[in-house]
C-alpha cells in the first residue's frame, strides 16, 4: 500500500511517501518539507531516490503548501497514493487507535484544542486542505497519545479536586510515535520481542519527553497533560512547582495567559541562556559561559532523575533508548545523562558513544561490554510508524457483531512442579478435579494460601497442568488486602513482578510471579475468522446484559488450536459491570480493533 503522510504544524509542513508490504516491510519512496512561511513564500526540500533539491517556493502559508503537494509529487513521478495518514498531536482519553477522519471523528478533535492549541488547530487545517486535494482517499488520523493510553491510573491522575479530573484534568503523555517506533527499533536491535522488554525511551530535540515502555506497553511518560510537562525542552520550562503561577501574578502582575505563553515559548535553553539551540548552548559552555554550562547541568539532571524513576517503576530496566536531534547527535549530552547509573548496570562506551553514525534506520548499541543495560542511539522516523500504523488498521480484519460467553476468573495460582514439592512435599502430584471449559485445563482439588505483608488469601484454588513458572493471578483489590502492588500483565509476563508466598500443607514457597491478569479473549482459529479477529488483536468489548453494562476497552485476542471462545475477566472488572452467570459479551465492530504486533 502506498501512503502519504502529513504532519502538519503552526510553521511548516513535513510529508512523505511511503510503501508498505508489511509490519517489518514499509520503505520512503518520497520526503519532503515546506517550512518557513513568510512573505508570500517558504523554504522547501524534497528527497527522491538520489535527488535531494532545496529552494523556496511561492507559497504564503500552510494550505497553500498542502495544496502544492500533488503537483510536487507528479513532477517526481510518485503516483498511485492509497490513502493519507495525519499526524494528530492530542486524541484525549478517546483515541487509542488509528481513525478514519469524518466529520464527526474532526469535531471530537476540535474539541480538544484547549489540551493542545498550539498542535491540534494545524493537523486539523492539513486534513481538511488534504479532504479536497484528495476527497475519494480515506483519511487517516494518527495520535500522538495514543501510545500511552495504556499508563496505569496510577501514572495518569493529578491529586487534584474531583470536579477539575472530571473536566478532563489528567495526564496524557506526547511524542508517542517516536516513542513506540523506537521501543519497537531497540527490540528488533536486540533480538528479543518487544513484550519481554523493559525499556527507557529519551526523545531529546526541542521538545523533549521520557517514556517507560513495559513489556510492550507505555506504562508512563514525562509529558502530562500538556507538552509541557516533564523534562527541559528547548523553549518549554518543563516540571515547574503550580504555585508558580500564583506566585508571578502576585509579584509580578502577570496574568494566567503571559505565564503559559512564556511557559511554552520563552522557558527551558531559551530560557536559561537566551538559545534554544543546544549545539550552540554547547558551544558557549565550552568557552566558559557560567549560563550555559547551568542549563547543561539541568537538561541532563532532569533527564536522569526520570531514568532513574522509570528503572525503579519497572523493577529494572533493559534497555535505554535515545533519540531526537539531541540524543542521536550529542555524545557528550548522551554521557552526562547516563554518568552515575553504573549502580543499574548501565555504563557507556567511550568509543562507541563518540563513534555514533546513523544511516539507513541503524540502531548502534554504545553500552560498555559488561554493562547489563544495552543503550542504543537511532534515528526517529515518525512518518514512517505513521505509515505503517495506517497500513495496518486498513488491513486489519473488522469484528463481525456476535456473542462471546464472558468468564469470571477468581484468584487462581498456576504452580511449577518445585512449587508443588515445597508446598506438598517431595513427589507429590496434584489431583485433577473439576475441568475446565479450556481443554487440556483444570482445577486440583488441593488449595494453598496466599500471603502478604497485610494479610492472606485463604482456599485459592490451583489450576493445571503444571507450568515452568509459578504464576499467582490476584484482582486489583486482592492486592490491597495482601498489601502488594500487582502490576497488569498479560499471562506469562512475569518479569519484575513482585514476590509472594504461598502457603500449602507441607511448607511454604516464596516467588515472584504476582499478576492482575490482563483481560483477554479465548479463541480457535476457526471462530476467529469467523468473528472477524486475530491473535494479537486488541478490541473493544461491550457488556450490555448487565445492570452497569459498559465497555471493555483494549481486550487482548489469543487465538490457539482448540480453544473454547470465551471472554475472561477479573472478579472486580465482573463487579463494575454487574455481570453474573451467562453473561455475554460483543466485540465492538468497525474501528475498535487493532493489532498489537508492533504495527500499531
Amino acid at each position: 500500500m502506498r501512503i502519504l503522510v502529513f504532519n502538519a504544524g503552526s510553521s511548516s509542513l513535513k510529508f512523505g511517501v511511503f510503501d508498505t508490504a508489511g509490519p517489518a516491510d514499509t520503505t520512503q519512496a518520497f520526503k519532503g518539507s515546506f517550512e518557513r512561511f513568510r512573505d508570500g513564500g517558504c523554504a522547501y526540500r524534497f528527497q527522491c531516490g538520489e535527488n535531494d533539491e532545496s529552494g523556496t517556493a511561492p507559497h504564503a502559508d500552510l494550505p497553500a503548501a498542502i495544496a502544492a503537494v500533488p503537483g510536487v509529487l507528479q513532477t517526481h513521478d510518485i503516483t498511485g497514493i492509497q490513502a493519507v495518514g495525519h499526524r494528530i498531536a492530542h486524541g484525549g482519553d478517546g483515541f487509542d487507535a488509528p481513525a478514519h477522519l469524518d466529520e464527526e471523528t474532526l469535531a471530537r478533535i476540535e474539541a480538544l484544542t484547549p489540551l493542545a492549541p498550539l498542535h491540534n488547530p494545524a493537523n486539523l487545517e492539513a486534513v481538511r486542505v488534504a479532504r479536497k486535494v484528495w476527497p475519494d482517499l480515506p483519511q487517516m488520523g494518527v495520535f500522538d497519545t495514543a501510545f500511552h493510553l495504556t499508563n496505569p491510573a496510577r501514572a495518569t491522575t493529578y491529586a487534584v479536586p474531583e470536579p477539575w479530573r472530571r473536566a478532563g484534568l489528567r495526564r496524557y503523555g506526547f511524542h508517542g510515535t517516536s516513542h513506540k517506533y523506537v521501543a519497537e527499533r531497540a527490540a528488533q536491535a536486540l533480538g528479543q520481542p518487544l513484550q519481554a522488554l523493559r525499556i527507557i525511551s529519551v526523545h531529546l530535540g526541542n521538545g523533549a519527553s521520557v517514556c517507560a515502555v513495559n513489556m510492550g506497553h507505555s506504562m508512563d511518560s514525562s509529558m502530562g497533560l500538556t507538552p509541557l510537562e516533564g523534562l527541559v525542552m528547548g523553549t518549554r520550562s518543563g516540571d515547574v512547582d503550580p504555585g508558580a503561577f500564583g506566585y508571578l501574578h502576585r509579584q509580578m502582575g502577570l496574568s494566567i495567559e503571559a505565564i503559559e505563553a512564556a511557559l511554552y515559548s520563552d522557558s527551558g535553553l531559551k530560557g536559561l541562556t537566551d538559545s534554544s539551540d543546544m549545539r550552540d548552548v554547547e558551544e558557549r559552555a565550552a568557552a566558559g559561559d557560567a549560563a550555559a554550562q547551568l542549563a547543561i547541568n539541568i537538561y541532563a539532571y532532569r533527564a536522569r532523575k526520570y531514568l532513574g524513576a522509570y528503572a525503579a517503576a519497572m523493577g529494572g530496566v533493559d534497555a535505554v533508548v535515545f533519540t531526537g536531534g539531541i540524543g542521536e547527535n550529542s555524545a557528550s549530552m548522551r554521557r552526562r545523562i547516563c554518568d552515575g547509573l553504573e549502580f543499574m548496570g548501565l555504563r557507556l562506551d567511550h568509543d562507541r558513544n563518540q563513534a555514533v553514525r546513523l544511516q539507513g534506520r541503524e540502531a548502534p548499541q554504545i553500552q560498555a561490554l559488561e554493562a547489563r543495560v544495552a543503550v542504543i542511539v537511532t534515528e526517529t522516523a515518525e512518518q514512517l510508524q505513521i505509515a505503517r500504523e495506517v497500513a495496518a488498521h486498513l488491513a486489519a480484519p473488522r469484528p463481525v457483531p456476535g456473542p462471546i460467553p464472558v468468564a469470571v476468573s477468581g484468584r487462581h495460582v498456576h504452580l511449577s512442579a518445585e512449587a508443588v514439592e515445597a508446598l506438598f512435599g517431595p513427589g507429590y502430584s496434584l489431583t485433577p478435579g473439576k475441568p475446565l471449559r479450556q481443554p487440556g485445563n483444570w482445577a486440583a482439588k488441593e488449595r494453598v494460601t496466599i500471603e502478604g505483608p497485610k494479610g492472606r488469601l485463604e482456599r485459592v484454588a490451583i489450576l493445571g497442568p503444571l507450568r515452568g513458572r509459578t504464576q499467582i493471578e490476584v484482582s486489583r483489590t486482592d492486592s490491597f488486602a495482601l498489601g502488594i502492588d500487582a502490576p497488569v500483565r498479560d499471562s506469562g509476563q512475569l518479569s519484575g513482578t513482585p514476590r509472594v508466598r504461598l502457603i500449602g500443607p507441607a511448607g511454604h514457597f516464596d516467588t515472584d510471579g504476582l499478576i492482575v491478569a490482563a483481560r483477554h479473549i479465548h479463541t480457535n482459529p476457526e471462530e476467529a475468522v469467523a468473528m472477524g479477529l486475530a491473535d494479537g488483536q486488541l478490541v473493544d468489548v461491550r457488556i450490555d446484559g448487565s445492570e452497569r453494562g459498559l465497555t471493555f476497552t483494549r481486550v487482548l485476542v489469543r487465538v490457539q488450536d482448540g480453544a473454547f471462545t470465551e471472554m475472561h475477566i477479573d472478579t472486580d472488572e465482573a463487579n463494575a459491570a454487574g455481570i453474573g452467570p451467562d453473561c455475554e459479551g460483543e466485540v465492538v465492530p468497525g474501528l475498535a480493533a487493532h493489532p498489537v504486533d508492533g504495527t500499531g
